[in-house]
């Protein structure tokens, strides 16, 4: 499995975009810099994006805010495994089953 390395900075991303922009081959500048050409236009296409540009995916912010959404989605859901679990063991412990309980 091919090690992964950590994120280009976001200045770079910058750099790289306004250059494209400017007028620069995206092959070019994967020559001359470290970035793949294939990211280099995935860069400019998500700040086409971000600046309402394009509107074939999402933005920065709405990725971000789905990532956030799934966590705390998932997060929901376990806790809420968790009290059925506690709530079906005090049901056993005391042969009562507690109010609100039932099946969901």
């Amino acid at each position: 499995m091919p090690k992964s390395r950590p994120p280009y900075p976001p200045e770079l991303r910058r750099q790289l975009v306004e250059l494209v922009r400017a007028g620069r081959n995206p092959e070019e500048l994967a020559r001359e810099y470290e970035p793949s050409a294939q990211a280099i236009r995935n860069w400019v296409a998500q700040a086409d994006r971000d600046q309402g540009k394009r509107h074939d995916g999402l933005t920065s912010a709405e990725k971000e805010e789905l990532g956030r959404l799934r966590r705390e989605v998932r997060t929901l859901r376990e806790e809420r495994a968790i009290l059925a679990k506690a709530a079906a063991w005090f049901a056993r412990e005391t042969g009562k089953i507690p109010p609100g309980s039932t099946s969901s």
